[in-house]
């Protein structure tokens, strides 16, 4: 690697090297390598897409990580390794929220309602709480943009939207939050 070669290319080099390893000769430091790189990544975007629930973000990126154990030698380097990981810990995530949402429905008094998990005085809480009421492609478009620091090209890749739905979405979805977290909104609703 030269000295010009900017961090971003020398994570990319060294995640394709890193795959290139585990895929080649199973090498457990390998996966190590990158699920140290990578994990804590994924299982941000993991809780914040499941609202929070730590049982659920641990199940939604254990299941992530599996997938991906399972398609890395697929694995075409088209765009980040992370933008990759990423993708497949949303699917995970919605799919996990889809069956907190069926196991629910069948036990009503499983779940607290929004209104009870809002009122907490932490503001930390409160943003976490109103990330979590946010539609689904507002929440992962904003978690991904402001949050993890995607970009809007990367978005589209991992969503398989356009550019410019993620860039209309994550306006639609700070809108939302601003709504959501202004003074006084929790006695509206």
């Amino acid at each position: 690697m030269t000295e010009s070669a900017g961090p971003e290319t020398s994570g990319a080099d060294d995640d394709a090297e890193l795959v290139a390893a585990f895929v080649r000769e199973r090498s457990a430091a390998a996966f190590a390598a990158l699920y140290a790189r990578h994990a804590a990544c994924v299982y941000r975007v993991v809780w914040r897409t499941v609202g929070g629930d730590d049982a659920d973000a641990h199940d939604a990126a254990q299941e992530a990580w599996l997938r991906a154990i399972a398609a890395l030698p697929r694995f075409e380097a088209r765009s980040r390794l992370r933008t990759w990981l990423v993708g497949i810990a949303l699917n995970c995530a919605r799919e996990q929220v889809r069956r907190r949402v069926r196991h629910a429905a069948e036990s009503v008094d499983a779940v607290p309602s929004p209104a009870a998990r809002e009122r907490s005085p932490d503001d930390r809480m409160r943003l976490e709480h109103a990330l979590a009421a946010l539609p689904d492609g507002a929440r992962s478009v904003i978690v991904l943009h402001d949050v993890e620091g995607f970009t809007h090209a990367e978005i589209a890749t991992v969503l398989g939207i356009d550019a410019g739905t993620s860039k209309s979405q994550l306006s639609r979805a700070r809108a939302l939050l601003r709504e959501r977290l202004a003074p006084g909104s929790e006695e509206r609703r």
